[in-house]
Parts: C-alpha cells; sequence; structure tokens
C-alpha cells in the first residue's frame, strides 16, 4: 500500500529528499514551485491527503534576472536519481515528484503569483514554494471546468473563494481558453456552485 501524504509527512519527504541533494556532489542547487494538493495541504488549505507533489515550474536563482521562472519541461536527472531513491526509502509512488502541470506556464501565471509564493528551504541544496491561495484558486477553477465533478471542485469548494476571487479567476481561465465551449462550461460551474452573479458578468 502506498503512502499518503498528509502536511508531516510531506515535510518529511522533502526533508529526505534535501538531504539526500546535499550529499550528492554532482547535484546542483534547485528551487522548485509545488501547486496542487500537497501544495493545499502544506498551507493548511484543505485536510485531504496525496501521493504525489506537482511541480509547476523552476525559479532561477540568478540575480537581476527579468523573467526568473523556468519551464519544468522534466525533472533535471540528479533531482530524478534522489527522488527515486526518496520513493524507495519510503515506499512512494516512482512518480511521486512530478511536472505534470508545467504547461500552465506557458498560458501565463496570474498576476503577481511570485510575490505570493510561500518558500521554505529543505537543506542547501533545495528550496520549494507552495502556490498561494488565490492562485489555487486560479488554478482550482481551471481544472474543475475541464474535469467536472470531484477533487478539482471539492478544493475549489474548500478554498472558499469570495464572488470578487472567484471573478478574477474566471477572468483568468477564459484567457487560458477562450473558446466557446468552455466558456459555456465555466458559466454552467459557477451558476452549480452558487456564483450566479460572476456567471453573468462574462
Amino acid at each position: 500500500m502506498q503512502i499518503e501524504f498528509n502536511k508531516n509527512i510531506l515535510n518529511q519527504t522533502l526533508q529526505l529528499l534535501g538531504n539526500i541533494l546535499d550529499r550528492d556532489e554532482q547535484a546542483d542547487f534547485i528551487h522548485i514551485i509545488v501547486s496542487g494538493g500537497s501544495s493545499l495541504i502544506m498551507l493548511g488549505l484543505v485536510s485531504r491527503t496525496t501521493r504525489d507533489m506537482d511541480i509547476i515550474a523552476y525559479l532561477s536563482n540568478e540575480k537581476n534576472n527579468s523573467n526568473p521562472l523556468q519551464y519544468a519541461k522534466t525533472l533535471p536527472e540528479f533531482l530524478m536519481n534522489a527522488a527515486s531513491q526518496v520513493a524507495a526509502d519510503l515506499g512512494l509512488d516512482e512518480k511521486w515528484l512530478n511536472t505534470g502541470p508545467k504547461d500552465l506556464l506557458q498560458f501565463g501565471l496570474p498576476c503577481g503569483f511570485l510575490e505570493r509564493l510561500h518558500t521554505q528551504s529543505y537543506g542547501k541544496k533545495l528550496t520549494v514554494s507552495f502556490v498561494d491561495r488565490i492562485d489555487q484558486i486560479h488554478f482550482k477553477t481551471y481544472a474543475a471546468v475541464d474535469s467536472g465533478p470531484g477533487r478539482h471542485v471539492d478544493d475549489l469548494l474548500a478554498l472558499n473563494p469570495s464572488g470578487r476571487e472567484m471573478e478574477q479567476a474566471a477572468i483568468w481561465v477564459l484567457h487560458q481558453d477562450p473558446s466557446p465551449e468552455f466558456k459555456s462550461l465555466l458559466i454552467k460551474m459557477l451558476k452549480v456552485l452558487h456564483y450566479e452573479s460572476v456567471a453573468e458578468k462574462l
């Protein structure tokens, strides 16, 4: 049976990952930005568990970099090897650390995204930033429209967006997918979730 992450296990897992990277002379410093369930759990925004950790992007530590966000096409080899060792040591899914939501970066992240990150270091070579509640509302709205009722809708409801927050998220997701079909699904979902006033403004 695979381990599911709660906040304590997530912290322990990341600390172990950081320790392995610190011992690896070939490993470089890396700053990952984590979204999804792991970020929600670490920030205490939901009470559920999860089985993986989703990397949305890497963050460059170069000074005076006008575009510090880096596309997370895949895990660098040193991080992949360390993650595999953690999986073996703790009995995790081999792909517990993945770049599933990486394409969000290509379409543009919500304004102020970087300034809202919650950052923590795990040793000398690993820094992790967790996506803020406001940005999670944006991402979960997008995912909920795509997938329909289920985990993403449940997470969105747990975040309890205000009308203004939901309106901002709705405007953002329509920039990700401006198709009439997507807009129709978004409006339908907003009405089901009792955000009729937001739906009327779209």
